[in-house]
């Protein structure tokens, strides 16, 4: 009888331990499914690129109107931004600033720019723009991220 219970002992475990790693395995084909919805969810955030050509020699005064003024703007009308950079190469590096905005869509990127641009406080920047000119050319370049891309 002993031997009979110690059989159906190492049984019981046998099935237990199928059974433990049977649950692991779904839980963890569960997980990427739903990681691989999420994905999809978030298919409308988007990220956008803007690149400022400046007016020769005046690319110190929109760095400064950046770091004083216009990042806190942003942030007021939910523009987020990713970071800010000037170039390294020349010709470029004497007149390019560069910055990434994180958005939720290309909706809300909308109604927040048009939301900024109405503000009086930018209307005030635009009239100083007017004024000395500091900008000659803005680029911007609406992405999504990849499947594998590390930032999303």
């Amino acid at each position: 009888m002993d031997a009979t219970f110690n059989r159906w002992s190492i049984r019981g475990w046998i099935v237990c331990g199928i059974v433990v790693i049977s649950l692991a395995a779904g839980a963890v084909i569960a997980a990427g499914l739903a990681h691989v919805r999420q994905v999809r969810a978030d298919s409308s955030h988007v990220f956008e690129l803007r690149i400022y050509h400046t007016v020769p020699g005046k690319l110190p005064a929109l760095v400064g109107r950046f770091r004083d003024t216009t990042s806190k703007l942003l942030a007021k009308h939910d523009l987020k931004v990713v970071g800010y950079w000037v170039s390294e190469d020349a010709p470029a590096g004497d007149d390019t600033f560069i910055f990434m905005l994180e958005h939720a869509s290309r909706e809300e990127a909308k109604k927040n720019w048009a939301a900024f641009v109405a503000d009086p406080a930018f209307q005030e920047v635009i009239k100083a723009e007017q004024t000395e000119k500091t900008v000659e050319k803005i680029e911007t370049t609406f992405m999504r991220p990849t499947d594998f891309s590390p930032m999303k």
